[in-house]
């Protein structure tokens, strides 16, 4: 059964910068050995994120790439992809879009923001992954 899990951000360090738990969320991907596709909301956050998983822990290396950038895509185990570009669906997705991921994928993580005004989109998700029969799932992070 396809599995959602929706991250709420609530720790100060995730408050401050989302994408820090997008980073702690793909190295547990990365250690469980599960290949990650990130959809970024935009090129811009692609980068940021780029960034962060480059930073993110100085004792490990978190293989990542943008997608697009190079013909290896299929090699690198965590693939930031932003909205123009179609990438095939990996087993587990981590969602930064407002809206439903589509295509063939066992598990997709939802990261919620701290703001309430910004969970409107989250619940009609929520709503969406429970018509489809999906496994839901809620974390205070």
């Amino acid at each position: 059964m396809p599995r959602a899990d929706f991250y709420l951000i609530d720790k100060p360090r995730f408050r401050d910068q989302p994408l820090l738990l997008v980073c702690e969320l793909a190295k547990r991907a990365f250690a469980a050995e599960q290949p990650t596709l990130v959809l970024a909301r935009d090129a811009a956050q692609a980068e940021a994120l780029d960034d962060l998983l480059w930073a993110f822990d100085p004792d490990e290396y978190l293989p990542h790439q943008i997608a697009g950038l190079d013909e290896d895509d299929d090699d690198a185990p965590i693939l930031i992809a932003t909205p123009d570009l179609d990438v095939p669906a990996r087993p587990l997705l981590i969602n930064l879009r407002d809206t439903a991921p589509s295509g063939d994928f066992a598990r997709v993580l939802e990261v919620v923001p701290a703001d309430p005004a910004a969970r409107g989109p989250l619940r009609e998700r929520w709503k969406h992954y429970q018509a489809l029969g999906f496994d839901l799932t809620k974390f205070d992070m």
